[in-house]
């Protein structure tokens, strides 16, 4: 191993170090004071994250090229940090509450973000199984961390069933793509491409299912309601995020370096994949009176809209700006969906109540702030003024249009349209309806909450340097 290998993996190095020491120190901190186990985690990201900014502008290959450092990479990985600060500021109060403080919770977390990190940075596609599943087994732990609850265990459970099977299909694709080829490089795979074109189409179409689990696009969505409503809300709000940036990471990152000339094979499936993820989520969301299935189908219907950005992976002139407009969207739903489950988890209970959507009813009069920000993620994840979510989607909706992609475009406006019956009966329920809800005040819940809505609105006002930030990352991937 060279200085340069170290150096492109140094942050996920760092942390890798950092998260398996903490694994040893946490035997050492008593029962009940497992937050130095969260302050140990929270400095542990927050040094990676300094390393990685650090890393800025810099472009490298390592390992035999099986993993690749540029600006695609640095700002995933940028985000994926933040992800997981914001995901033990969610939990640190939360795991206290509900009886689930372990010290292993923080290093579980810490271990995906390892995963999801290297996710990023993958240049072979067997580095991105090995990323795939170390970000995937702790998840399957921490859906099921809360082991005195059926829902939590029976989440767990078919989580990691099917994202077992998903990923079946992944390595299945990467063995089609390696016949068809002789190499899982992503450079060397577009250099080979014309050697087995049905089997490489076949290979890449089974990689494209296995992700679709991970993002839960429909079809591959089934796991995500009951997942979602099972597992700790603390858990889920960092899964929902955390995972979704990881995967589309690897599906921009090998289909646009490895699969362009799939193209012509691949575009309408993954039009029919985004239409079809759009119109089922948020049209089954509309039915949903419990919050965390409100959200779980929310999720779904996102990850359509970040489908939008996949379609024109084939043409190289709007490519750039897809993928810019991609890693934009990815950071508007990150901040506005951590936001929007830091209120859901201000007011569960213990006992599992306060999940309900009648349950926020009164909010604005007895917790103003509260509601305020509430109501402002939820006019966000519609894509109104003045949120991040409304600059987001046009920039979404402006690539597919360049793309040449028009239906598309109009079924991302009309689902759009539709979310707001759901969305906004929150804020109706918030601030029309009579109630007695009752929140918990914890110091780094309500930092997360009020920083979450005042970041969804500034960047809605200055969103170009976030977008040109986005825009240099896509140059580099190329």
């Amino acid at each position: 191993m060279t200085y340069l290998d170290f150096y492109i993996l140094q942050p996920l190095t760092v942390l890798t170090t950092w998260a398996s020491v903490l694994l040893v120190v946490d035997l050492f901190i008593p029962r009940d004071r497992k937050g130095i186990t969260a302050l140990l985690a929270a400095l542990g990201l927050a040094l990676t994250l300094g390393l990685t900014l650090a890393q800025t502008g810099l472009t490298a290959t390592g390992f035999n090229d099986m993993v690749v450092l540029d600006g695609f990479a640095t700002f995933v990985n940028a985000l994926l940090l933040v992800s997981g600060l914001l995901g033990i500021a969610l939990a640190y109060g939360y795991v206290k509450r509900m009886g689930l403080e372990r010290g292993e919770y923080y290093i579980l977390l810490l271990f995906s973000v390892t995963g999801m990190m290297l996710m990023a940075q993958a240049a072979d596609l067997i580095i991105v199984f090995l990323a795939l599943e170390l970000l995937s087994i702790p998840l399957y732990v921490l859906a099921a961390f809360a082991t005195t609850r059926v829902d939590s265990e029976e989440a767990g459970l078919k989580y990691f069933l099917l994202g077992a099977f998903s990923s079946g299909f992944v390595v299945y694709g990467i063995a089609l793509v390696f016949g068809a080829t002789g190499t899982t490089s992503l450079t060397g795979i577009i250099a080979a491409a014309s050697s087995g074109p049905l089997l490489l189409t076949i290979g890449a179409a089974l990689i494209l299912v296995g992700f679709g689990f991970k993002v839960a696009a429909v079809p591959f969505h089934m796991w995500t309601p009951d997942v979602y409503q099972g597992a700790p809300s603390a858990v889920t709000a960092f899964m929902s995020a955390g995972a979704k940036i990881a995967g589309f990471a690897a599906l921009l990152r090998v289909f646009a370096t490895a699969f362009p000339s799939l193209a012509p094979d691949l575009t309408d499936i993954l039009w029919a994949l985004a239409a079809l993820t759009m119109i089922l989520g948020n049209v089954v969301a509309i039915a949903q009176t419990n919050i965390k299935r409100l959200l779980a189908y929310s999720s779904i219907a996102h990850a359509g809209y970040m489908l939008m950005a996949f379609v024109p992976f084939g043409d190289p002139d709007v490519l750039p700006v897809s993928i810019a407009a991609g890693l934009f969207y990815l950071v508007s739903y990150t901040v506005t969906n951590f936001g929007a489950w830091g209120v859901v988890i201000a007011l569960e209970k213990k006992e599992g109540k306060g999940l309900e959507i009648a349950d926020y009813a009164g909010l604005s009069r007895k917790y103003p702030l509260l509601a305020a920000c509430m109501a402002i993620f939820m006019l966000s994840l519609i894509g109104l003024p003045p949120t991040i979510g409304l600059i987001g989607k046009i920039y979404l909706f402006r690539a597919v249009i360049d793309g040449g992609f028009y239906g598309l475009a109009v079924i991302g406006v009309l689902t759009s349209l539709i979310s707001a019956y759901y969305y906004l009966r929150v804020v109706v329920v918030m601030y029309m309806r009579e109630g007695d809800p009752s929140a918990v005040s914890e110091p780094w819940l309500n930092l997360t909450i009020t920083l979450t809505a005042i970041v969804t609105v500034i960047v809605s006002i200055f969103p170009a340097p976030l977008f040109a930030w986005a825009s240099k990352a896509v140059l580099k991937l190329f």
